[in-house]
């Protein structure tokens, strides 16, 4: 029991926290985020409390009081396309925050089989406008609340089972310790993350979320991530990948990509709501009465169906 919660099972362990099946006093299902940062501490088998070196401790409860404010901050936002925070408080020395718990499959998931499938393309174009049209309606109000989510990736978009697409997974503790700890390098995923985050006295801002939305749209066009920012100042080779491409998607869309990974930030979208517009624009956008998460699985199902067919085994 933590706060009231019983708790089922480990979901997931990452670098930051572990993240726990849980019931609450009514039975309901959540999920609750344990802040347990493991370049920081460890936990003996059976102990409730980590143990902090006394060296890493005021790092620790850096990254303990980001992860805290990241709670309450995200408990103030209600939109069906941002992860739903419905409590956070602290306990045995670390805080435990509690979300909704989300049935489905992310959508590395989704482009991991769809890539495996290899098919010229690996989403439809109407589903990435559409895909990411919603991933940004959330990421929007993100923004209006003051908030940068600094870890978009497929990992952290979800598509529920209930046909939502959500962002999951926000960085704020991650990018406290980044910027203050004297790590050997950033700890963020290579390709998703933008150039500025590899400096320490860079600011960050909506641009650096919008260059991580482009290089998701670049994953589900080409079926993998693009180089890291660090290897683009050296030799960038966007423009080249996004060239094969030409006739497969179309030329607006290909630029949407080049723009949101503009090395400058300042070449990059100003802002949320000015992408939305472009990914929207008539022509492009190619409507249909289905959700999101519903054209994503029925384009993954017609993939699967086809492969069968011409003898092709999905993985």
């Amino acid at each position: 029991m933590i706060g009231g919660y019983r708790i089922i099972r480990k979901v997931a362990a990452g670098g930051f926290g572990v993240v726990y099946l849980a019931e609450d006093a009514s039975a309901q299902q959540v999920a609750i985020k344990e802040y347990l940062p493991a370049s920081l501490a460890t936990r003996a088998p059976g102990a409730l409390q980590p143990e902090v070196p006394p060296e890493k401790l005021s790092l620790y409860r850096l990254g303990l009081k980001s992860f805290f404010e990241e709670g309450r901050s995200l408990a103030q936002i209600s939109h069906p396309s941002v992860v739903s925070v419905m409590n956070f408080f602290r306990e045995n020395e670390t805080v435990y925050m509690v979300m909704n718990y989300l049935e489905g499959d992310s959508l590395q998931d989704f482009i991991v089989t769809a890539r495996d499938l290899k098919r010229a393309k690996v989403f439809k174009e109407s589903t990435i406008r559409s895909l990411f049209d919603e991933v940004l309606r959330g990421l929007r109000i993100v923004h209006q609340h003051k908030m940068l989510h600094l870890d978009i990736k497929p990992a952290n978009i979800f598509i529920t089972d209930d046909n939502k697409s959500v962002l999951i997974d926000f960085g704020a503790a991650r990018e406290a310790l980044s910027k203050d700890g004297n790590f050997i390098r950033p700890m963020y995923t290579p390709g998703f993350a933008a150039p500025e985050m590899y400096r320490r006295d860079a600011t960050m801002g909506p641009w650096t979320d919008i260059y991580a939305i482009g290089a998701c749209i670049y994953a589900c066009m080409l079926g993998y991530p693009p180089s890291e920012a660090s290897q683009r100042l050296d030799k960038d080779r966007i423009a080249i990948a996004m060239s094969r491409l030409h006739g497969v998607y179309s030329d607006n869309l290909i630029e949407v990509v080049e723009w949101c990974m503009a090395l400058d930030p300042l070449s990059r979208p100003a802002s949320v709501f000015i992408l939305q517009k472009e990914l929207g624009r008539e022509g492009e956008r190619q409507y249909t009465k289905l959700t999101v998460a519903e054209k994503v699985r029925l384009q993954f199902d017609t993939m699967v169906a086809d492969s069968k067919k011409s003898g092709q085994k999905a993985t």
